[in-house]
Order: C-alpha cells, then sequence, then structure tokens
C-alpha cells in the first residue's frame, strides 16, 4: 500500500470517528404532548315569572293569597343559570307597614308556601332577611311558590303599598 493511500486511510478514519463522535453526540430524542384544557364561566342567575301579584284592595285585618283559591297567581323561580343552585326569599318593610311575625298597628305579615299550597297550605313568614326558598336547584329548573299577605290590624295609612318580595339565586 502506498503512503499515500495510507495516509488517505488515516484521514478517513479521522474523518469517521470526528463524525461519529459530532452525530452521537448531536443525537438526542424529543417528543412533546399536548393537554387541552377548557372553563366555562359559572352564571349565578334566576328569573321569577310572572314576577307580579296584585292582591287589590283588603280589608284591615284581612288575608289573601296567590293559591288557586285566593288570586290564582302562584310564581315560578327558575334556574336560568348554567349551574346548581340554591333559592332564598325575603320580604321587606313598605314606605308605612313594617314586615312582622304578626300583624299589628301598622304591621303586616308576608308569607310563602312550596308544597300543597292549594290543599293544606304551610306558610312561613317572610322576614327582612334571606330565608330558604329551595335548593339543589339543577338548570332550568324551578320552585313554584305561593304568597299571602295579612294586613295590619289598624293604619295611619290607606293609600296603596309596595309590599316587594325579592328572590336570590346563591351557589349551594
Amino acid at each position: 500500500m502506498s503512503s499515500e493511500i495510507k495516509r488517505l486511510l488515516k484521514f478517513l478514519i479521522v474523518i469517521l470517528f470526528v463524525l461519529g463522535f459530532v452525530a452521537g453526540i448531536s443525537v438526542k430524542a424529543a417528543d412533546t404532548a399536548s393537554v387541552t384544557a377548557t372553563v366555562t364561566a359559572q352564571n349565578i342567575s334566576v328569573t321569577v315569572n310572572d314576577g307580579t301579584v296584585a292582591y287589590g284592595t283588603i280589608s284591615l285585618s284581612s288575608s289573601k293569597d296567590t293559591t288557586t283559591s285566593g288570586t290564582n297567581d302562584s310564581q315560578t323561580a327558575t334556574n336560568n343559570g348554567n349551574v346548581t343552585e340554591n333559592f332564598n326569599i325575603k320580604g321587606q318593610d313598605s314606605a308605612n307597614w313594617t314586615l312582622a311575625a304578626t300583624a299589628g298597628p301598622d304591621q303586616y305579615v308576608h308569607s310563602f308556601c312550596t308544597s300543597n299550597c292549594d290543599s293544606s297550605p304551610t306558610w312561613t313568614p317572610l322576614t327582612t332577611n334571606y330565608q330558604t326558598l329551595g335548593t339543589g336547584v339543577t338548570p332550568s329548573g324551578n320552585v313554584v311558590f305561593d304568597l299571602k299577605i295579612n294586613t295590619p290590624t289598624s293604619t295611619t295609612n290607606f293609600t296603596q303599598q309596595s309590599v316587594n318580595v325579592v328572590v336570590q339565586a346563591v351557589a349551594p
């Protein structure tokens, strides 16, 4: 073998060695994967239909309700949010009458019922603080309720009173 071929072989061996070394160092394995993530904003919402009760003119020390034998105007609270909700309810003082547990002079009682209201109602007096109206109401679910008013035993004001009720939706 000639010296030139030997030199060429040595050169090729060195080149192959260097290439093998470089290739061995620079070869790295890598892989990726992704996670698909989604989120929906929580929507707590309630509507009340029909949302209006007109008791009309009532004598002092009298009562009237929204059952079928009364004004026939039951109210329906509907969960129009996207999660299960609890419903609360509260009453309020009017301009001239105070909401109370029992009727008295310029004191009226406003109550609610959620089951068997047309046949054997259990009336719960409203307060100015929230009370439970319904629990675990699923989206599009509802709670039907009736209201009952007891007028004061006496009053100094014989004008129309706004005896509004507030229904609240909260997360359980």
